[in-house]
This record gives structure tokens, sequence and C-alpha cells, in this order.
């Protein structure tokens, strides 16, 4: 039921950003300009899904690595991936400071693990047990697909204002008062369109789960506890409408990210994984 949700809610996304590139289209270029921005709209959907994970990687700087580079991380990733029935996914490391991670790909066949330097020098064995298996549990719950491409179409839609604007009244853009409209619109678009497909409610799932997964709820507290702290001093350098891929929202260069929490607040998801510790 879950999986169906978020293919509808990628179909809801891919379909407003075709939207988007038409009616832009139209106001800077009149009936004539559609057609490009029809084929804009196709090309970006294209590559929100087949490229979306690699694009997030790279924004990252990460680089893949095996068995050999790392064998206490490749090693939790294996063993958790086996014991929630998911393929093995790639493996990647982040040389960025800021301690976070997240997961990407559009299926659990073409998913991606990423670990920070900072999160990977910060934390416990059983701390960063517990973070991959919140991430295992985004992948097994196919929340991945939907995160990594909103990120990317939060992205695009800045880029459209942007030529919009640029574009858009000749000489006169300024006192354009339809272009002024526009811009004003698509401000705050790239945040809403963040805020209406992430629902909250998956990194509390993706939590729950991970804590099941791994059987040691307090060791995932921890580690939120210390992200979290640690996410408020130390920027992480990604375009602010990725955000909400990270397990803990990380401290961005823009503004976007402080229009908007993507994530729940910490001390809530710390308070009911410590419940479930004291269920045992």
């Amino acid at each position: 039921m879950r999986g169906l949700v978020n293919n509808l809610k990628t179909t809801l996304l891919m379909g407003s950003l075709m939207g988007l590139c038409l009616g832009i289209g139209y106001l800077i270029g009149g009936p004539n300009a559609m057609i490009y921005a029809f084929v804009f709209g196709g090309l970006m959907n294209l590559l929100a899904f087949f490229f979306s994970d690699k694009i997030a990687l790279a924004t990252m700087r990460a680089q893949q690595i095996g068995p050999n580079d790392d064998p206490a991380l490749w090693g939790m990733v294996e063993e958790l991936s086996q014991r929630a029935g998911l393929p093995m996914p790639r493996v990647y490391i982040s040389p960025a400071a800021a301690p976070n991670a997240f997961a990407t790909g559009r299926s659990p066949r073409h998913s991606a693990v990423c670990v920070t330097a900072g999160l990977r020098q910060m934390l416990t064995e059983r701390e960063l047990r517990g973070v991959l298996g919140h991430e295992l549990a985004h992948v097994k719950n196919r929340d991945v697909l939907i995160g990594t491409i909103a990120a990317i179409m939060a992205g695009a839609v800045t880029l459209l204002a942007r030529l919009a604007f640029f574009t858009g009244g000749g000489e006169d853009r300024r006192g354009n008062p339809l272009v002024a409209i526009l811009m004003m619109i698509l401000a705050p678009i790239a945040a809403l369109i963040i805020q209406m497909a992430i629902s909250r409610s998956r990194e509390y799932e993706a939590d729950r789960s991970g804590a099941e997964l791994t059987q040691d709820p307090a060791s995932l507290a921890r580690s939120l506890q210390k992200l979290e702290a640690a996410s408020k001093h130390i920027p992480l350098p990604v375009p602010d409408a990725q955000s909400s891929l990270f397990i803990v929202q990380p401290l961005t260069s823009r503004d976007l990210g402080r229009l908007i929490s993507t994530h729940p607040p910490t001390e809530e998801r710390v308070a009911r994984l410590m419940e479930m510790a004291r269920r045992g």
C-alpha cells in the first residue's frame, strides 16, 4: 500500500513539473514556446527518474566503496540488508564534515546508502548501525524514489523561476507586473513541493522500522541526538531542496531550509524510540 501511495505521489510530481513547464513556456513565449517547454519538461522528468540518485550522490561528492575499503561499514549494510530481505545497495562515503546520511535510488534494486565522513567519525558502531537501519527502512518502504525526485523537482522549479525572470518582459521585466507576480509565486514553490510530497510520518516510520531491524532503538535515539546537535553548527554543502533526503535536517547555506522543516522534531523521534526501548 505504501509503495502504491509513493508511486502516485511520484506521478503527481512529474505531472506537476510538466504543467509548470508548459505554463511558464506560454507566459514567456506564447503558444509557440509550449513545444520547447514540453520537451524541457519531458527531459527533466527523465532526468529525475533515472539520474536523481546520481545527482544527489554527485552533489555530496560521494565515492562508492567496496568490502575492503571499510569492512565494518560494508558488513553492517550487508547484514542489515539480508535481515530486511533487500538486495545489497551500493555503499558510498561523502567527505563532508557534517555528520549525516541518506538513501537514494529509484527502487530497492537500484538503491544506494551514503554516510558522511563526519558521521563515520562521530558515531559508535551501534549508533552507526542504527542509522543504517533507518536508511534501509526507507529503501524497504520505497520512500527513496519520491524523496529524491521531490528534491530534483524543487531544484527544477527554482531553475524555471530564474529562467522566467531573465527571459520574461525583456528589458522591462523588473517592471512587468505579470513577471513580478510569477516570481512571487514561484519563489516558494520549491519549498512547497517538498512540503506536499514528503510526509513527516515517513521519518517516524523509518525510525520504527529501522529500530525493529536492528533491535536497538536506544542506539538510533542516541545517534539522532548527536546528529541533531552537530547539524546546528556544521553546514552541509548541499542545495536546500535536497535537505529532505537526510536522516536529520542539515544546516544549509540558503534560506529555504529555514522556511519549512521536512523532518519531525528530533525530540519527538527520540521519545518514540526510547519508548520502544522501554517496551523491549
